[in-house]
């Protein structure tokens, strides 16, 4: 099942705001995780189990730490999608 951009930034958007209890509509490509929404070790961890959840996929740690936007979120959903 390949998404398209839209459809996977929707999901990693919604999983935002769940997450970090904000607006979806103030979920852009350029928030940045950590310090728009300021986010400490611990929830970030937590996303990405959920992006792991959502996306049936396997993040390193050491990816982990270079997803510091939704958008590099995003990038690596699709990447791992055409692996």
């Amino acid at each position: 099942m390949f998404l398209t951009r839209e459809e996977a930034f929707n999901k990693v958007a919604e999983i935002i705001s769940n997450h970090f209890e904000i607006d979806k509509e103030k979920v852009t490509p350029e928030l940045s995780i950590k310090d728009d929404l300021n986010a400490d070790s611990i929830s970030i961890m937590e996303f990405v189990l959920e992006l792991e959840d959502e996306f049936g996929t396997e993040i390193s740690d050491e990816d982990a730490e270079k997803i510091e936007t939704v958008s590099a979120a995003v990038d690596y959903i699709m990447a791992s999608e055409k692996a």
